[in-house]
């Protein structure tokens, strides 16, 4: 039976599946993978004939998937996560030249990622002095341009980059109420409930705020707190709503109970994680450490949380 089942089934039908479910255009997803219209086209007919059920709704512009294909798209997505992730796993990071190495990493990876990351760069720079910190954003950035850190996994922001910058993961804005919240008048008709606003000196709030003021949103200035968790403790227990991000959310962990999200009212904006590094690093240990860090990212944040929230889609990605 498992023979019969994966029969048909094959990597590059899952790979153009995917980019298709992104691009909703044959041509795009051809270009994207270098292959020809037809190919895609006969890879796609080969899946769905495999699966016995129609993926994608040919007959719209761009393209989208059918119910059947919306449902197959989450397993496709993390059986090609897992084999990526795999096939990086039984490459060893090539770090072995490294003398000292000094990073840092935003907060939001802190639980899930950071600890992850940290082993595997520890086992890859056996001879290295390995420095790593946690903090937020515009923390590590001005450690980075004090030349205190070589490297930096964090928000971008507005300031002058450093040398090196290599995209990990977009992270769109979003918005978090109390359980059961009626949303259908928009952000004006929460007026009933506090505004909770993040620090200021952190990158997204100043975002955010930006976001406000553009939409001529009046907010009174009640709350504004730096701490990720009491902003969801307030959320989950009815005091006020506030705009976060996929990445911020999925840490609410006992919280997230009481905590419904919906997109952000267009126009959408998001927040770009990136891997910063001066310009001492211009090989490719950078690209070698972004590369394992967006495989833990999908594996731990993107996975689940369209798992959770399947109409962030691409919106929440890895940026390869």
């Amino acid at each position: 039976m498992p023979d019969a089942l994966l029969k048909g089934l094959t990597l590059r039908g899952l790979e153009v599946f995917e980019t298709l479910a992104r691009t909703g255009s044959v041509a795009e997803t051809a270009e994207r993978l270098g292959m020809s219209a037809p190919a895609v086209s006969q890879q796609l007919k080969n899946l769905s004939q495999a699966l016995g059920t129609d993926l994608v709704d040919h007959s719209r512009r761009p393209m989208v998937l059918t119910h059947s294909g919306r449902l197959f798209l989450s397993r496709a997505e993390a059986a090609l996560s897992a084999l990526r992730a795999g096939q990086r796993g039984v490459t060893m990071l090539d770090l072995s030249e490294l003398s000292a190495l000094s990073m840092g990493v935003i907060e939001d990876f802190e639980n899930e990622v950071t600890p992850l990351l940290a082993t595997r760069l520890a086992d890859a720079m056996s001879q290295c002095a390995f420095r790593l910190l946690t903090g937020a954003s515009h923390e590590l950035h001005g450690l980075l341009a004090r030349r205190e850190l070589d490297m930096a996994i964090c928000a971008a922001g507005n300031a002058e980059p450093p040398d090196v910058v290599v995209p990990l993961l977009r992270d769109p804005y979003i918005v978090a109420v109390p359980k059961g919240t009626d949303m259908e008048g928009g952000l004006a008709g929460l007026s009933h409930l506090a505004f909770l606003r993040r620090d200021l000196d952190q990158i997204m709030g100043q975002q955010i705020e930006r976001y406000v003021a553009r939409e001529g949103l009046s907010l009174p200035r009640r709350f504004e707190m730096d701490s990720n968790q009491s902003l969801t403790a307030l959320v989950a227990g009815g005091t006020g709503w506030t705009i976060t991000t996929p990445l911020s959310l999925l840490r609410a962990g006992r919280f997230a109970g009481g905590i419904d999200a919906h997109p952000l009212p267009v126009p959408a904006m998001a927040r770009e994680i990136v891997l910063y590094a001066t310009d001492d690093w211009n090989g490719d240990v950078p690209g070698q450490i972004a590369d394992l860090a967006r495989d833990l990212a999908e594996e731990h944040f993107v996975t689940p949380g369209r798992a959770q929230m399947p109409w962030l889609g691409d919106g929440f990605a890895v940026q390869r």
